[in-house]
């Protein structure tokens, strides 16, 4: 049964709604993020759910990492695929256009960021100099917003709660 509904997000703060929503996404998708059944779990969500699926771990590599370190923790083209949709789901296409253009510069370093020692080829490589400036961009943008992209996951389901599944009555 969902926690989900038209109340609980109405009235919940960002915070207890952060967690409602991640609630909803564990219960929803039982694979774990790394396995090959993650991206077929998500791609059975509705939009919204799917779209935050698809982009949690970006925040996390943009709070940890950078760009390019992402593309090697999540070597899944169909998935950065899916993560750039997401965040134009979500209300976030300059973001979406910077994760397009990171994913772009990434496809020509795919094979170092697929091979098992890509994280100690990673530092100052090619890749990592030429995503730099889209780092700068992207860490400028979520900076601006206390949840980063989380926040236009707060957005996306009070605006649209039927996109996370929310049936109106």
């Amino acid at each position: 049964m969902s926690t989900l509904t038209i109340e609980s997000i109405t009235s919940s703060s960002d915070d207890e709604l952060f967690k409602l929503l991640g609630a909803e996404l564990e219960r929803r998708i039982p694979a774990t993020r790394n396995s090959p059944e993650f991206l077929p779990q998500i791609l059975s969500l509705p939009i919204g759910l799917r779209a935050m699926a698809a982009t949690y771990e970006l925040d996390v590599s943009l709070a940890m990492d950078d760009l390019g370190w992402h593309f090697g923790n999540w070597h899944d083209a169909e998935l950065a695929e899916e993560t750039a949709r997401g965040l134009e789901v979500l209300g976030a296409p300059e973001l979406a256009r910077l994760f397009r253009e990171a994913f772009r510069l990434a496809l020509a370093y795919w094979s170092e960021l697929g091979s098992e020692d890509w994280s100690e080829w990673y530092h100052g490589s090619p890749l990592e100099q030429a995503v730099d400036p889209l780092n700068g961009q992207a860490w400028e943008f979520l900076n601006q917003h206390e949840y980063g992209i989380y926040y236009y996951w707060l957005n996306y389901a009070r605006k649209h709660p039927e996109g996370v599944g929310i049936v109106r009555v």
